[in-house]
């Protein structure tokens, strides 16, 4: 009996030193987090509700209550700005994820050369998105851009996708296609390496064709890897913003704005920081939901 007790004992030492452990390292993590995200998004969420302009603190005078989310729900602009992150998901998942598996597929294994061409594709990801935007721009351009000099040496004529309403929003598309999907080859790419190759050598023993190997064998074993790169494209898609300002500005007429660009240029640059709040406070809520029940339904089991 004295034994047993000494037993517990001893094991609750030890459960309350590993306690205590893991707060004084965990301590320095939770303060920068208190203070750099959940101090700034209650701030946020306490100024949404105030016509304010950011350079005194919110008062009563200026207070509109659901005024700003109200705003939001008949805003054409929003509207459009929603339609559009919504069409930057889709081509995301779409043309963007498959490209990037496909081209993974092409460059996973050991043949000269493969290094390179990773290297040459995943170049685009770790360029400076406003680099990215500037030089995207300059090929858009409708009178001196690559596009319309290939366009002219074929005999048509000036291509203006930066100055079409209803094209500007493509050109927004083939970028970010462009810059992202070589950091999702790269991720498929990790995954192929980590499965077994027995398996694929005793698929091609049983005379399996290359198509029926990747079928069985690649796309299950990447299944959790495929999981992690969807996530990780809707939430950067729901963030998307560095590159629209360099390469359209939101313009013209408003027509390419996504949700955070909307913010900036109908927020910050016009001094309605309440308005901006509001609006960051609904996309925050929109990534915590899309978030929480991504890893509540897809990736519950990884």
């Amino acid at each position: 009996m004295a034994t047993t007790q000494r037993l517990a004992y001893s094991g609750s030492m030890r459960a309350q030193r590993g306690w205590k452990t893991a707060l004084i390292f965990a301590a320095p993590a939770l303060l920068l987090f208190t203070l750099f995200i959940t101090l700034p998004v209650l701030e946020a969420g306490y100024a949404s509700f105030f016509n304010w302009n950011g350079l005194r603190a919110p008062s009563a005078d200026n207070f509109v209550g659901l005024g700003n989310f109200e705003q939001l729900v008949g805003n054409k602009t929003f509207q459009r700005a929603l339609f559009n992150t919504g069409l930057i998901i889709a081509t995301s998942l779409v043309v963007q994820l498959p490209l990037a598996l496909g081209v993974a597929a092409l460059l996973s294994g050991r043949q000269t050369g493969t290094v390179l061409f990773r290297m040459i594709f995943f170049l685009p990801f770790i360029l400076a998105e406003v680099a990215s935007g500037l030089i995207w721009r300059f090929m858009f351009d409708g009178d001196v851009g690559l596009i319309t000099q290939i366009s002219q040496a074929f005999g048509g004529g000036e291509i203006h996708l930066l100055s079409d309403k209803n094209l500007a929003i493509v050109s927004i598309l083939v970028v970010a296609t462009w810059k992202y999907f070589g950091f999702h080859m790269m991720l498929y790419i990790a995954g192929m390496q980590a499965i077994d190759r027995s398996l694929y050598e005793a698929a091609a023993i049983d005379g399996a064709t290359a198509w029926q190997r990747f079928v069985n064998i690649t796309l299950p074993g990447l299944a959790p890897t495929i999981r992690l790169s969807v996530f990780f494209a809707i939430l950067g898609c729901l963030q998307f913003f560095d590159l629209v300002v360099p390469l359209t500005g939101g313009g013209p007429l408003n027509s390419s704005h996504t949700i955070v660009s909307f913010l900036y240029y109908f927020g910050i640059t016009r001094m309605r920081i309440g308005f901006g709040d509001a609006v960051g406070v609904t996309l925050f809520l929109i990534c915590v939901v899309v978030a929480f029940s991504y890893r509540r339904w897809v990736m519950k089991n990884d």
